[in-house]
């Protein structure tokens, strides 16, 4: 008799666990009837949105293994009582390297080479560089710490800011500055390059407002690889109109991006559609991650990445 129950979504998470012994999978997209009055692990669909966790009311679930690393809004359907962890250690690296592409790509000048490429034109210019430039990381933690460790090779001047300042360690376990928000400002007026990888909260909501993005120096770059919200889009749009500043978004608002929007329009602007954490590195990271909690729930002991919940251990 197996120990502990798994529910899965529809997909490649069922194939890549393989056999755990001691544990029955279950496949359950949160949409129907549950399959089991009792979970020991939920693991909701990755596109499936917050809503979804409204249909875990009424079962007994010890976790909750969220797919991604945000969580902003997952209370208001979540049931009480119900611990959530995050996704933690799964889309770091290749939400960071979206970023640096954004980045490169932006700064490069490779939207603009597409475009004319596809009308066989050939016209060379010089774009700013990547090296030599002051990168401001907005957040400072899993993601912009795996984004600085990307740019070490490029040169660049690197300021750190996060809701609190203190120092930190870097990936390579250097203790390093971090600015707090109330620093917000100053280091804006400094930056040529931002890069945003904070939580959605009350607090970083609209943190990029007008004020802020007029302390940007001209020609600035803002890549946004956090949630939409935290940049005021009616702000940013006539930043880009008039070029004094670039954006390079993964994540807008509202989101998707509904095709009329007049963000699509502007220019020095390059969207790609929430994609940072979607690559092949997510199937095996997440796979990792759900044995790891596997194991730590057999063993009585408190899940990884618990943002949501207390946790009581035991079986």
């Amino acid at each position: 008799m197996s120990d502990l129950v798994v529910s899965l979504p529809p997909g490649g998470l069922r194939e890549a666990l393989g056999d755990v012994p001691g544990v029955e999978f279950v496949e359950w997209d949160l949409t129907g009837p549950a399959p089991r009055d009792r979970l020991d692990i939920a693991v909701p669909p990755y596109w499936g949105g917050n809503r979804v966790l409204a249909a875990l009311e009424g079962v007994e679930v010890r976790l909750v293994q969220w797919q991604s690393i945000g969580y902003n809004g997952v209370q208001k359907y979540l049931p009480a009582g119900v611990p959530l962890a995050n996704a933690a250690t799964v889309h770091e690296t290749s939400t960071a390297e979206l970023a640096l592409a954004l980045a490169l790509a932006a700064q490069r000048g490779i939207p603009e080479f597409v475009r004319e490429g596809e009308e066989h034109l050939w016209s060379g210019r010089m774009f700013p560089s990547l090296a030599d430039r002051r990168v401001l990381l907005i957040g400072y933690g899993g993601v912009s710490k795996a984004v600085e460790g990307r740019l070490s090779g490029f040169e660049v001047e690197v300021t750190r800011l996060a809701r609190t300042a203190r120092t930190d360690r870097n990936l390579a376990g250097d203790e390093v500055p971090v600015r707090g928000f109330d620093e917000l400002h100053d280091a804006l007026a400094d930056a040529e390059i931002v890069i945003l990888a904070v939580p959605l909260t009350d607090e970083t909501r609209g943190l990029l407002d007008a004020s802020a993005l007029a302390k940007l120096p001209d020609g600035a770059l803002v890549v946004n690889v956090a949630r939409g919200p935290v940049v005021d889009t009616e702000a940013l749009m006539p930043e880009l109109r008039s070029g004094r500043l670039r954006a390079a978004l993964d994540v807008t608002d509202p989101e998707p991006l509904p095709a009329d929007h007049p963000l699509w329009d502007c220019p020095n602007l390059l969207v790609t559609p929430h994609v940072g954490g979607d690559s092949s590195a997510m199937l095996p990271r997440m796979t990792a991650l759900i044995r790891r909690q596997i194991e730590r729930l057999r063993a009585g002991e408190r899940p990884e990445n618990l943002v949501i919940g207390d946790w009581a251990g035991g079986a």
